[in-house]
Formats: structure tokens, C-alpha cells, sequence
């Protein structure tokens, strides 16, 4: 029987509560589903708090919600937050990336989690 995991995303205003939501879906209170971008994707290829049954959907309620509130501001923060911290040698990539966010352009923080979404469970994710 497949398991649905229901995403709230009336609870997520930026990326912090996506993690602990998401966590908190898969879980329970408290649970973890990783904290950046490169565990999220772990845990979807099977790591450490992945599900523990492969036969699951995650069911992203109010995404529309989440597009707008993870949008360019957000994803100008959290690229601001990485610069802040990057390797010096990656820091003109980031800093490319920041201006493109800031005019507006490229890829945001919802597109991120969902594209990680379909490249490692493809069909997995279902935007309602």
C-alpha cells in the first residue's frame, strides 16, 4: 500500500519550515528530512530519515502557497546566506546566481526542492 506524506504548505514561509515541515511529515514531531539542499536529496535516495518503505508520494498541499513564499526574496536570502559561507573559489558562481535572483531570473528555492524532488524520485511529488 503506498504512503502519503502531506506537506502543509500553509506552515512554510521560507526555507527553514520546509525542512522541519517536511521532517515532521515524513517523521513525526521533530523529525528530520534534512537541513540543506544536498540532505534533502540524500534522504530522498534513501539515506538517513528516509521513509522506510519505497512504495510513497509526498503530497505538497497549498504549493501554490509555498511558489509565491519561496520565491526570488527567499532565494535571494538563502544565496546571500551562502556566499556568506562558500569556498572562496566558488563565491563568483554564487555571486552570479545572487544577481540573477535579485533581477529576478532563474531558477527560485521552490524550483530547487522540486527539481532534487524529480530527479531523485521521480513521480514521487504531487503539487496540490
Amino acid at each position: 500500500m503506498t504512503v502519503v506524506y502531506v506537506v502543509d504548505g500553509a506552515k512554510i514561509q521560507n526555507l527553514e519550515n520546509f525542512w522541519r515541515v517536511m521532517g515532521e511529515s515524513v517523521n513525526g514531531p521533530g523529525g528530520y528530512f534534512g537541513r540543506n539542499l544536498d540532505a534533502f536529496s540524500d534522504c530522498l535516495r534513501g539515506g538517513f530519515g528516509a521513509p522506510d518503505d519505497d512504495d510513497f508520494v509526498v503530497e505538497w498541499r497549498d504549493h501554490e502557497l509555498c511558489r509565491r513564499c519561496l520565491g526570488f526574496a527567499e532565494t535571494v536570502r538563502q544565496l546571500e546566506l551562502r556566499l556568506a559561507r562558500c569556498h572562496p573559489t566558488n563565491r563568483p558562481s554564487v555571486r552570479a546566481e545572487l544577481e540573477a535572483a535579485r533581477a529576478e531570473h532563474g531558477p527560485t528555492v521552490f524550483d530547487w526542492l522540486v527539481e532534487i524532488f524529480e530527479q531523485e524520485q521521480p513521480g514521487k511529488l504531487r503539487l496540490c
